[in-house]
């Protein structure tokens, strides 16, 4: 509990420990009167005091207006225990309320508690501890284990790992060396780092990551924006029908007035709205924290409101769907072993900084410094001539054997084929591909179980590497060999074909598809930490690379979108009804104070159901995806 709970509580306490000895000790009227008059005091001069503030500013229909109108007339009328009982539980509910939402932006704040304190500078061989704000870009900082990286740059030197579930929810911690890139707001656990600061702290991941969190509430959905139209229309109206009860029927039928401005009173009691006004805002919110926690930033309620609606998602292929380097998929020996063969690759590769050169070798994966190359040649457009071990050694395209006169087998595949010769005899090829993401064709899969209806890629790759792509993962259609217009183009058209209710998601890296992504009805940014057009540019951020965490978020927006409509057709429901039976005098203030009270705060704790997200859908479903691929 805050200081401020606490205090509410205390005051709640004091109040009981007051109200239940008037209650029950044998007093007579008067005395009755002052200790139900101190209770009531104790319990509610805050509300009456916000009441007549917001009055005195312009705001004069809330909740503080009805219940102090509602109490008040019920201790004029006589019925002290009614009126101080309403306004004691109002409070408990108040208390139940504050501690509910407190709760909630704790959890966000936790996740999200990558703000630094502090960076360590290294000046003049002297370290000095210094605000974040102070450090310039080309700086040497030194991040210690235990402590948070608190700007972005490159490790210069040190090993370590990092910690950085508070960005991705990947609970595995990542190794890094000297050449590496890291990013704010990850907590360094094991070496000191020394690292070259890549751009300021106004500019860092964690900066933006920050900025978009706590301006997310600003962009309200359709369904805040209708309780917000609702409430501001809604108050005024029952507080004139309550006006009219009180008046009308005395004047017209010759009753006593007494009776109707108890149900008056009653009824406005009823007509709080807070049960809507909290339940539905905080529901928003716990779904967005929910999706934080899986490593999804949604920059607005609108956003997780549309992503639930999505039955169209468009995909870029390079970054998004693969990875966005090359690996070798495939070998394919002639007359050797395929060991042999990456050998051969790797050794007329292994001086060459080509991705290519570099896939290579690394599928090799042994020491290559072992073997004695020399006579290094590179054929412009063709490939590489060495020696090795005194024989004469040619890894290249087709045009390098045909050069050499080398008899060969070509390979009728999609990706990039390196042909290998050993003094003059063909010894095989090697396939590489852009690596698809282990977790892609589970994506599609659940994006389709989801509900979503059709599933596109849009790449500038050739048609035979695109359309073999799509068909791994089992995307329903794909375009190849696009230009960046061209995709805007296609997006126009995809656009046209999606219902009036259905919405359209595009995922990209956010670099290269800003266009797209800005005309889309939802942009999702994968790999959004170290890209600053990602976060500028999408509507929803993927922090990791696994496009599954796109379907994990929109099984949290439809999650979140169920449990609004639940508490909205709650709330008027119970409200409707108790509205009716207060007008006809047969709900008590009892039963007002539960129409109000009883609703909110099983309307909110309906609510923070949205902010659970089970842990299946914070990591990664390494079985699921496994088996999506083998089949």
């Amino acid at each position: 509990m805050t200081k401020k709970q606490k205090k509410q509580l205390y005051r709640i306490l004091t109040a009981v420990l007051i109200f239940l000895p008037v209650l029950w000790l044998p007093m007579n009227e008067t005395g009755k009167f002052i200790g139900f008059l101190v209770c009531y005091a104790v319990i509610g001069w805050d509300i009456i005091w916000k009441a007549i503030s917001n009055i005195l500013h312009g705001q004069v229909f809330d909740e503080n207006f009805l219940m102090t109108v509602a109490t008040v007339g019920a201790m004029y009328l006589g019925d002290y225990k009614e009126g101080v009982t309403v306004m004691l539980f109002y409070q408990v509910g108040e208390l139940f309320q504050s501690y509910a939402v407190s709760k909630s932006r704790r959890s966000i704040a936790g996740l999200m508690d990558i703000r630094p304190d502090y960076a360590n500078v290294v000046r003049e061989g002297k370290e000095t501890r210094v605000d974040p704000d102070e450090v310039l870009v080309g700086d040497v900082i030194l991040v210690k284990p235990g402590e948070r990286v608190p700007l972005d740059g490159t490790v210069l030197e040190g090993n370590s790992t990092l910690d950085t579930s508070a960005l991705t929810g990947e609970s595995m911690p990542r190794e890094i060396g000297a050449g590496a890139e890291v990013i704010s707001g990850c907590i360094n656990q094991t070496g000191t780092l020394r690292i070259r600061v890549g751009r300021p702290y106004g500019e860092s991941t964690v900066s933006k990551i920050l900025d978009l969190v706590e301006n997310a509430s600003s962009k309200k959905s359709r369904s805040e924006a209708f309780i917000t139209r609702f409430a501001k229309y809604y108050t005024p109206s029952v507080v004139a029908a309550a006006a009219l009860l009180a008046v009308l029927p005395p004047l017209l039928m010759g009753q006593a007035f007494t009776p109707w401005i108890h149900r008056a009173l009653t009824f406005l009691v009823i007509s709080c709205p807070c049960a809507l006004v909290i339940s539905v805002p905080l529901s928003f919110f716990g779904g967005i924290g929910g999706a934080s926690k899986c490593g999804v930033l949604i920059k607005g309620s609108n956003y997780l409101e549309a992503l639930a609606k999505a039955e169209t998602v468009v995909f870029d292929k390079t970054g998004t769907l693969t990875k966005g380097s090359f690996a070798v998929t495939r070998c394919y020996p002639q007359g050797i072993s395929g060991e042999r063969l990456l050998e051969l690759a790797a050794c007329a590769e292994k001086d060459s900084s080509h991705p290519i050169s570099r896939s290579i070798v690394k599928a090799y994966g042994k020491d290559t410094e072992r073997f004695g190359v020399t006579d290094v040649q590179e054929i412009a457009g063709h490939g590489i001539s060495v020696s090795l071990d005194g024989k004469k050694v040619l890894a290249g395209n087709t045009k390098l054997m045909r050069l050499k006169n080398i008899p060969f087998q070509p390979i009728a595949e999609a990706g990039t084929v390196v042909y290998v010769a050993e003094d003059g005899k063909y010894r095989g090829a090697v396939l590489i591909e852009d690596e698809i993401k282990e977790d892609a064709a589970f994506a599609v899969r659940e994006l389709k179980k989801a509900g979503v209806r059709k599933t596109v890629m849009l790449t500038g790759d050739a048609k035979a590497v695109g359309e073999k792509v799509a068909e791994k993962l089992g995307l329903d259609l794909a375009y190849t060999e696009l230009l960046p217009a061209d995709k805007v183009e296609h997006m126009e058209r995809l656009l046209a074909e999606t219902s009036e209710k259905g919405r359209l998601a595009f995922v990209g890296d956010g670099i290269n598809d800003a266009p797209v992504l800005a005309r889309a009805d939802i942009g999702i940014a994968m790999g959004g930490l170290g890209s600053d057009a990602a976060i500028e540019a999408a509507d929803i951020v993927i922090m990791t690379d696994e496009p599954s965490k796109i379907a994990s978020a929109m099984g949290i927006s439809r999650k979140t979108l169920r449990i609004v409509r639940q508490n909205i057709i709650f709330a008027l429901g119970v409200k409707g009804i108790m509205l009716l039976l207060g007008a006809c005098g047969i709900a008590s203030m009892w039963a007002a104070v539960f129409a109000d009270v009883g609703v909110s705060v099983i309307a909110i704790l309906n609510a923070v159901r949205a902010l659970r997200v089970p842990k299946e859908d914070r990591v990664l479903k390494k079985e699921s995806i496994r088996e999506t691929a083998a089949a």
